[in-house]
């Protein structure tokens, strides 16, 4: 057994639950000891299923076993399940716990823009996004409306930052995702995008821009369900058209470079003259829409 009931908050095993920064996590220096916290039960169980290895957990009294069982039935039981009231765990941490089980996990191997859009159909980009929950939001709805592969811009909120991950239900560990490289955003990616076939629409209100329900896109997109195809340019042929979607920070949408880079703008169709609609929205309605049948 690796369970430790723990004393004191000050313990350096707790560290990384509550006194290292996001730059400490991420190890920028030494990637292959870059960490990210997972919080809740349903999060840590993903992550094990998708291989992701864990360096220890956290819980309250009430998870103490069932942390333990779960590390054993992924092979991880030498991982060390710490232990605290839950009233000393939410001090800790700053917050209150709810959910009682936290982990500390090995960040996935970073993957390149290429790696991740091979094979792809779907991709969604996102650009500048600064909160996180709207990061992990859009990833919950890449992964269940049919996205095959997700890029972040330079300046895009970490996807594995422990409000993100926990709002994504772990798909930020399911899709596959990259960020792009300062000298490679916007104009490189989109590059690459046209490479492999992709048409890219920028979300954007614009007067130019077509309503995502125009006509000229019914029966050109791909298979629902993110089904991949193999190849380049032309692998998806008559299986459907290659889109990619562009979404912009908070504030003020995607920059002008961004825009002008993509193939043309869409908007999603307002009543009541409201122009736009939160991201985390407006991109469960785009991929239901233009990554379908």
């Amino acid at each position: 057994m690796t369970i430790a009931r723990l004393d004191a908050l000050d313990d350096p095993r707790l560290d990384v639950y509550a006194r290292l920064t996001e730059h400490q996590l991420r190890s920028s220096l030494h990637p292959e000891q870059a960490l990210f916290v997972a919080e809740s039960r349903l999060v840590v169980e993903v992550a094990l299923a998708e291989g992701v290895v864990a360096e220890s957990l956290l819980v309250d009294d009430l998870h103490a076993q069932v942390a333990q069982d779960l590390l054993d039935a992924h092979g991880q039981g030498s991982a060390p399940v710490f232990v605290l009231a839950r009233e000393e765990l939410s001090r800790l941490a700053g917050f209150n716990v709810t959910r009682g089980f936290l982990a500390a996990m090995r960040r996935p191997r970073e993957r390149t823009v290429g790696e991740v859009l091979d094979g792809a159909r779907h991709v969604a980009l996102l650009e500048g996004l600064v909160d996180v929950t709207n990061v992990g939001a859009a990833f919950r709805n890449a992964a269940a409306l049919g996205a095959d592969a997700v890029v972040v811009s330079p300046r895009c909120a970490d996807p594995l930052q422990r409000r993100a991950c926990r709002t994504s239900m772990g798909c930020v560990l399911k899709v596959p995702w990259a960020r792009a490289g300062a000298g490679e955003w916007p104009r490189g990616v989109v590059d690459l995008l046209h490479e492999r076939g992709f048409e890219c629409l920028a979300l954007a209100l614009r007067e130019d821009a077509v309503a995502i329900d125009d006509p000229s896109f019914e029966g050109v997109a791909g298979s629902a369900g993110g089904s991949r195809v193999e190849g380049g340019p032309g692998a998806a042929g008559a299986a459907g058209k290659k889109r990619a979607l562009f979404f912009g920070c908070e504030g003020y949408g995607l920059d002008p470079a961004t825009i002008a880079a993509c193939d043309k703008s869409v908007i999603i169709p307002m009543a009541h003259g409201v122009d736009s609609l939160n991201v985390a929205t407006s991109s469960a309605v785009a991929f239901w829409q233009l990554f379908r049948d």
